[in-house]
């Protein structure tokens, strides 16, 4: 395990940490979900290399966890910018471990987002998205979401540079992050109806195989969510598998759960199996679209 610097175009250095093998696997680059630390998800990369990744790595988006601002950063941080400058600036730093083996891809959440809006898919060979979906509010079972976001998240953002620990949203991200991810969440279409988000575009050039992982009790990462951001990928060939706490021991997964290492023995070795070897996911139900 080491740590890296990983530069992005604009400058702005995004900590990252590179777990290497001797496997005959692919690369593995693993995307957090919004207000989660890459340590999170240190004991899955690690259950990579024993599954026989080459390497894997995590990393923080800039101005989260271990990728504070510089000093001296004045410019605004955007919340696209984690997927259009710092997912691909991570990944030009795998593929420079080994370059031209096979890569492949897993986002929890946002880290699914980013594949889509950052314009490099091709330079995977699959991806596999865990609780990732559109996050208009009307499309949630969380019925509180609206007014903890607009009534007391957007207002506190005026008063602190970032969100507060005590908001409970995860680790703290940049106010004008939260505030762009509240605005998306006002919009039917989440982001797809952003007009200065042309990025979206990229979401037709999107032709890997994607396994949307979906959990039946998240309240966020909904069917209909779900099925809305997969019916975006209109190239892609994405099989939906929806995961139950009694397919976890009976255990809660949630919305963020998925990593967590009480999982490492039941939900963790299908999705290896599927990154490492391209094998039909053997977990959870099948969705089919109507």
């Amino acid at each position: 395990m080491k740590e890296l610097v990983i530069e992005t175009p604009d400058g702005f250095p995004l900590g990252g940490t590179l777990f290497e093998g001797a496997g005959p696997g692919p690369l593995v680059l693993v995307s957090s979900a919004t207000a989660v630390p890459q340590g999170l998800y240190a004991g899955f990369a690690k259950s990579l290399l024993a599954a026989g990744a080459r390497a894997v790595l995590t990393y923080d988006y800039r101005a989260t966890g271990r990728s504070p601002r510089p000093a001296g950063w004045t410019e605004r941080i955007n919340y696209r910018d984690w997927a259009l400058k710092d997912f691909p600036a991570a990944l030009a730093a795998l593929e420079a471990i080994a370059p031209g083996h096979p890569v492949v891809g897993v986002g929890q959440s946002y880290g699914g987002h980013a594949l889509g809006l950052s314009g490099v898919a091709s330079r995977f060979e699959r991806y596999a998205m865990v609780a990732t979906m559109s996050a208009y509010v009307g499309l949630l079972d969380d019925r509180w979401a609206w007014a903890r976001m607009n009534l007391i998240g957007v207002p506190l953002t005026m008063l602190y540079r970032d969100t507060p620990k005590w908001l409970g949203i995860g680790d703290p991200i940049p106010g004008s992050c939260f505030r762009d991810w509240a605005r998306w969440c006002r919009m039917k279409n989440y982001f797809f109806d952003d007009p200065d988000l042309p990025e979206i575009a990229n979401f037709d050039a999107v032709r890997i195989p994607i396994l949307a992982i979906g959990l039946t009790d998240d309240a966020w990462a909904t069917p209909r969510a779900v099925d809305h951001f997969m019916d975006r990928h209109p190239n892609a060939t994405v099989e939906q598998r929806w995961i139950s706490p009694q397919n976890a021991g009976g255990h809660h997964i949630g919305h963020l759960g998925f990593f967590r290492s009480r999982f490492a023995e039941t939900l963790w070795p299908p999705l290896a199996d599927w990154l490492m070897h391209d094998r039909p996911m053997t977990l959870g139900a099948v969705r089919q679209r109507s």
